[in-house]
């Protein structure tokens, strides 16, 4: 749920990058994205298939381009220059999440230790608000695909996003203390060799780095089509509710995303 901190950071940018695209007189696009999410946690081991594929969610989004190949105030072509026919400015507000829980070998079904039964009863949940920008790079010209030169125009990203996460954690572990039955803040109802305070679902914010490749297909003169697969690393290992102390926990938490998302020219 949005609050009012998190309602105002996203009207302010808006009303930014509204108020200096109208100056520039840059033409605007708008768009939807949604597709499936793969969250790399401290869930499981991160090399394991069945934890990356197994910890799987989705994410939906609203997208914005700055097109500087066109100007929307005059109805015309921008001045021919590099950096006009070959790059857009994407402004994004998405938000994502993944049901998470241990899987692969430590939860095999012929392990019956303590430990394991900890790590089954173990689940989270991922829930995370973006807000954030890319530049994007088109190898071949701008102005050509929108001419339907072309009707592919790959692209390349990177850009930093804002992110708002509010986790959530819940274990069905059978504490042999009835008292400790449910309860996520009472460690002896959690994997043994992690500290004290690994499991925390407090919700936070942070930073995080995009990169994502991606194609465009022209579908109408005023509209793409769009196939985008995004990396984006966080600048926090508490995303998931989960950061113990481990040898093998060696990163902060980060996703895969890939995205289908439709296109509308507005100027």
């Amino acid at each position: 749920m949005l609050n009012l901190k998190h309602l105002v950071s996203t009207f302010c940018l808006f009303l930014i990058v509204q108020t200096a695209s109208a100056q520039l007189g840059f033409s605007h696009e708008v768009g939807v994205i949604a597709g499936p999410v793969q969250f790399r946690s401290d869930f499981g081991s991160r090399e394991d298939s069945k934890t990356n594929f197994g910890n799987s969610g989705y994410g939906i989004g609203i997208v914005h381009y700055l097109n500087f190949a066109y100007r929307a105030d005059c109805n015309c072509y921008t001045t021919d220059t590099f950096f006009n026919d070959h790059f857009k400015l994407r402004n994004e507000l998405s938000y994502n999440k993944t049901n998470l829980e241990h899987l692969g070998k430590w939860v095999s079904p012929d392990r019956t230790t303590i430990e394991a039964n900890q790590l089954r009863a173990h689940k989270g949940v991922a829930k995370n608000l973006d807000i954030g920008t890319q530049l994007e790079f088109f190898p071949l010209s701008i102005r050509d695909f929108q001419g339907f030169a072309y009707s592919f125009a790959p692209f390349v990203s990177f850009g930093v996003h804002y992110t708002s996460f509010t986790p959530e954690v819940s274990t069905t572990y059978a504490n042999p203390d009835p008292t400790a039955v449910g309860d996520v803040t009472d460690p002896s109802n959690f994997y043994s060799a992690w500290e004290p305070g690994s499991v925390d679902a407090s919700p936070g914010s942070t930073w995080s780095i995009v990169s994502s490749v991606g194609v465009r297909y022209k579908l109408t003169k005023v509209s793409d089509l769009m196939l985008d697969l995004r990396w984006q690393y966080y600048f926090n290992d508490r995303i998931d509710g989960l950061d113990h102390q481990l040898s093998y926990n060696k990163y902060n938490d980060w996703l895969v995303w890939l995205n289908f998302g439709y296109i509308y020219y507005l100027d």
